[in-house]
């Protein structure tokens, strides 16, 4: 049996904010936070995974908002975990500070879609940059202060065209907060009124003088975390080199004094699912265990102009089954297997029959749910 690495844990999928790029935006399911039951029968099965490093907090909703929340972190802290989580920081106090530094969190990722107040209140209205940075900031030098390892801070960015523009900047805000990473993703639209605002267009390959497959896109490795430069890692997806994007795109190369990236086509990045083969699973707040944090929920959205209907996908449920049962279902270990060949049909390169309204399955006789158009596996969209 293949081994189980990382585990994604949704604490809840409530949410204090109405951001316009949220998956709610799209979805009609109920609200609730993760039972006690749910979380321990997860803490137990562990027994049954020694092999399991990670336990990174994130799903659909904002994690601070469950109130025994650090106790979480202290649970898997206690069995030798990497404890890690993505917030949007607005409730992020000195007090809850506190807590979470002494429960043993490992790394705090806040989600910053602009650099300056009026940019990023756009996308997260009612929230203050400033406040955000200064309580992330305050929340590094509590945890430097008590202990030999801070926690490490990260950004999540979701760029669009709107906020592109601000991208570089964002490198002032790392420095503030002492972010030893900076994550861009692109825009997954939810509406309609948010097609226009990608910066992805994933068109025919073209070729270049030898034959090859050419995209004019940047992206970059994972890098250590630059000491001699004290620069944080810059993690870009795939994305269109074009008007929105060259100059702030250009501007961040010149300002890394140590910098790798390829120049490599959308083909030769394409069909690596990045939770299925690095050993991931996702436990929503309701104890159903998924594939990825794509399938945790049901969702509507738009790829490439065509709206799409996705299914959640659950393979078992906590605390009625036990972890080690979930992951050796036979149709898990099957599915798992699928994405590991990865055989399904290129929907985001076609898009051009019923098929790709939803995720049920495809024409190659894939059944649900198939995974064609996932642009996690396009290295378009990306997780921490």
């Amino acid at each position: 049996m293949d081994e189980l690495n990382k585990i994604y844990v949704e604490p809840t999928n409530r949410c204090n904010l109405k951001c316009i790029t949220c998956i709610r935006n799209s979805w009609d399911e109920p609200f609730g936070d993760m039972d006690r039951s749910v979380y321990q029968a997860l803490i137990d099965g562990l027994a049954d995974f020694p092999e399991v490093k990670t336990i990174a907090f994130a799903g659909l909703g904002e994690p601070l908002l469950h109130e025994r929340f650090p106790e979480m972190v202290r649970l898997a802290h206690t069995r030798g975990l990497r404890t890690e989580m993505t917030s949007n920081a607005t409730l992020l106090t000195p007090a809850l500070a506190d807590r979470l530094i002494e429960a043993g969190l490992d790394q705090f990722v806040v989600s910053i879609d602009g650099a300056s107040g009026d940019s990023h209140g756009a996308v997260r209205p009612g929230v203050s940059l400033q406040e955000i940075t200064a309580d992330v900031r305050m929340l590094y030098r509590l945890s430097a202060d008590a202990t030999e390892t801070p926690i490490r801070i990260g950004i999540e960015f979701v760029a669009m065209k709107r906020n592109i523009h601000e991208l570089p900047a964002i490198r002032q805000i790392a420095s503030e907060i002492r972010a030893s990473f900076i994550l861009v993703t692109n825009l997954l639209p939810y509406t309609a009124e948010l097609q226009d605002e990608i910066l992805y267009n994933m068109g025919p390959i073209s070729y270049d003088g030898e034959g090859k497959p050419y995209d004019p896109l940047w992206i970059l490795p994972h890098m250590d975390w630059c000491r001699e430069t004290q620069e944080p890692l810059w993690i870009l997806p795939h994305m269109d080199w074009c008007r929105e994007t060259q100059e702030p795109l250009a501007r961040i190369m010149r300002q890394q004094p140590k910098l790798s990236f390829l120049d490599i086509g959308l083909n030769q990045r394409r069909n690596y699912c990045p939770f299925v083969m690095t050993g991931s699973t996702a436990v929503a707040w309701h104890g159903g265990v998924s594939p990825c944090p794509a399938l945790l929920h049901s969702y509507r959205c738009f790829i490439r102009g065509r709206e799409k209907s996705f299914r959640r996908c659950e393979f078992g449920h906590l605390p009625e089954q036990h972890l080690l049962a979930v992951w050796s279902n036979l149709e898990y270990v099957v599915f798992r297997q699928r994405v590991r060949v990865f055989d399904f049909s290129p929907c985001t390169d076609c898009g051009g029959c019923d098929w790709a309204e939803k995720n049920e399955q495809d024409c190659f006789g894939n059944p649900f749910p198939v995974c064609g158009d996932c642009l996690w596996a396009r290295g378009v969209l990306r997780c921490v």
